[in-house]
């Protein structure tokens, strides 16, 4: 009852554009984004797919495609597989980034949203961390080289730039629509600087970045230097890459 109550309160929410808190605002968009990109035969990728809140959208967006979702916990895991038995997903407990293999990944009990591979800034007091063993392995590992992919969801509190770099064949041959995190607090604890993943993908994968109301907005493309001052202060730490 709770949890219907909660999602009739976000759609009301979404419905008048009341965006109470910045992340109701970048699902909101987000929402907005998909139902402009997707048609129904759409595939779609979720990284990082945590309670399947996108891939539900995903599956109601795109009945016709197919969409592949990646989550590594396992109790997570093992929760969407139940949830989407049946339906035209491919889930896997994997985590994703520039090259495969294994390692360990930071599951963070009591605020899972900001699980990762890597150990970054906590917006919540007293942290509950379980070092948990993950494989890793590329995008380009796991769908063929012949599948149109429309868009991709990247949400793993920092590791956004691996991800995308360990899928630039299927980023180069399907020109998707990508919406990825990425700012200071997560992406630094990572390596990547703001330069570092701009240019990635304005000149590896040839496409443009811009916020999300931007995009909705239909404003230019962003520059290096307005991608930087939104990656160092945090006002937008939501982007989308588009062709």
């Amino acid at each position: 009852m709770i949890k219907a109550l909660k999602q009739l309160a976000r759609s009301i929410l979404w419905a008048l554009k009341l965006d109470i808190t910045k992340n109701l605002q970048y699902d909101r968009q987000t929402l907005e984004i998909m139902k402009r990109v997707l048609k129904p035969g759409s595939n779609c990728v979720d990284v990082g797919c945590h309670k399947g809140e996108i891939l539900d959208l995903f599956i109601e967006l795109s009945p016709k495609g197919t969409h592949y979702a990646f989550e590594p916990i396992p109790v997570m895991f093992n929760a969407l597989k139940q949830k989407f038995r049946g339906k035209n997903v491919q889930l896997f407990q994997l985590a994703l980034s520039f090259e495969k293999g294994n390692t360990t990944f930071n599951h963070v009990r009591n605020a899972p949203a900001y699980s990762g591979l890597k150990q970054r800034r906590y917006d919540t007091q007293n942290p509950d961390i379980e070092v948990i063993p993950v494989e890793i392995d590329v995008l380009d590992n796991i769908v063929a080289a012949n599948t149109k992919i429309d868009l991709i969801k990247i949400d793993v509190e920092g590791g956004e730039f691996g991800v995308i770099r360990g899928g630039i064949n299927t980023i180069k041959h399907s020109r998707p629509h990508i919406v990825f995190e990425c700012g200071l607090g997560g992406s630094d604890f990572y390596g990547t600087k703001p330069d570092d993943i701009f240019g990635f993908i304005t000149n590896e994968c040839s496409l443009k970045i811009n916020t999300l109301k931007g995009f909705l907005d239909n404003k230019g493309q962003l520059s290096l230097d307005e991608f930087s001052a939104y990656f160092n202060d945090n006002t937008e730490y939501y982007f989308i890459a588009y062709p």
